[in-house]
């Protein structure tokens, strides 16, 4: 079956050598990133210092204006960083653990890298409360609202888990936490262009995320959304000379703090990741985030019915409102089927308590799923595994 989106699968030059179904790993590259790229050489190249003045100390802030755009943020209310953990670092360093209310709730099924973060914290203070899986696919809903109490600061959580693609409902625990004074920092990671995000709607406190993924945008950039009535107030301690009112007058002494998205930044920005990551979130903002979804909803489901057929284990929901856009599968000898895989091109990964991850993007066709599923039956017979 083919649809309209795979219209735009010239645009990703990895799609005509491979079966690439690894975009909650990294996004295929866009074609238009060669010329962002030349663009910043050559500016480097001809115009030196004056690239500072020009373009460069202006793009951290216009590419959150973009990455905004795709989750309904005003503009100016999202500030770029080089990875997850430093976003959520910037949040952290807006407070204090000393208090009364400092609990820190979230979930065993986090990506580990901020669970590391978070854990670090009780030196500071910080009093951790990491609520288990049952079933290592979800998070009961019900376990996380009822951990939030009046000494809860922050709930960082994810939206989509990395494991399961399981969707937390990110609105029931933000209404818990608001409810009770606490904020939450959601991690869009897995979500952010395959799943519609509105974070007016949500109405929540901070998200956080990187264009890595399905955004296409590659490594280096990170995002940080902080919701405009706290962006006036908070001042993060994690900080450096972009976050300075007048950062070029090399002030000595204390801070005094900009406005947002640079309010949030520290040190210099990562400009050659900026420039690289435009050409990605262009194409996703024309394609349509809700175009994606419908797909993305269709393909799982698809491999959902083909694992089915063989009696693999499915780690992923069946219930597509609590799906993203990843299906886990535990066959046989799975970590040795995606090493297989990925010799025969077809672009695929495994994590532990996961199996095998396939993620079609709006870029991949059904018949991919075919062949990546034949693959594994092919692999398999060779290595005479039984295939159920």
């Amino acid at each position: 079956m083919s649809d309209g989106l795979v219209s735009y699968r010239s645009e990703f030059p990895i799609l005509e050598r491979t079966t690439y179904l690894i975009s909650n790993s990294l996004g295929a590259m866009p074609r238009g990133v060669y010329e962002a790229l030349a663009g910043y050489a050559a500016t480097w190249a001809t115009r030196g210092v004056r690239a500072w003045e020009e373009r460069w100390w202006m793009l951290a802030a216009e590419v959150g204006d973009q990455i905004g755009a795709l989750m309904n943020a005003p503009r100016g209310s999202v500030s770029t960083h080089q990875n997850v953990t430093t976003c959520q670092a910037v949040v952290a360093s807006c407070f204090d653990f000393s208090g009364k209310r400092n609990r820190i709730v979230y979930s065993d099924m986090n990506f580990p890298s901020v669970m590391y973060f978070w854990e670090a914290q009780q030196k500071r203070g910080a009093k951790v409360h990491m609520v288990a899986s049952e079933d290592g696919i979800t998070v009961a809903t019900e376990r996380l609202l009822a951990a939030i109490d009046e000494r809860t600061l922050l709930v960082p959580i994810s939206h989509v888990l990395f494991r399961s693609a399981y969707i937390n409902d990110a609105r029931a625990i933000i209404e818990k936490a608001q409810r009770l004074g606490a904020m939450v920092v959601l991690d869009t990671f897995q979500s952010l262009g395959t799943i519609p995000v509105d974070v007016q709607d949500l109405n929540v406190d901070f998200v956080c995320g990187g264009v890595l993924k399905w955004l296409c945008g590659g490594p280096g950039v990170a995002y940080l959304y902080v919701r405009p009535d706290l962006g006036k107030r908070l001042e993060p301690t994690f900080t450096g000379w972009t976050a300075h009112q007048d950062p070029f007058a090399f002030e000595v002494g204390p801070i005094r703090y900009t406005d947002t998205p640079y309010r949030f930044m520290n040190g210099t920005p990562h400009v050659p990741s900026l420039e690289a990551c435009r050409p990605g979130l262009e194409i996703i903002a024309k394609v349509g985030v809700g175009s994606i979804r419908e797909k993305s909803r269709r393909q799982t489901a698809k491999l959902i019915r083909l694992a089915d057929r063989h009696g693999w284990r499915v780690n992923t929901p069946r219930n597509p409102e609590q799906r993203g856009g990843t299906v886990s599968i535990a066959m046989p000898d799975s970590q040795k089927v995606c090493r297989a895989l990925l010799r025969r091109d077809i672009l695929v990964d495994w994590r532990p308590n996961a199996g095998l991850r396939i993620s079609p993007h709006f870029y991949n066709t059904d018949e991919e799923l075919e062949i990546a599923v034949e693959a594994v039956e092919e692999i398999l017979r060779e290595r005479q595994v039984p295939t159920t």
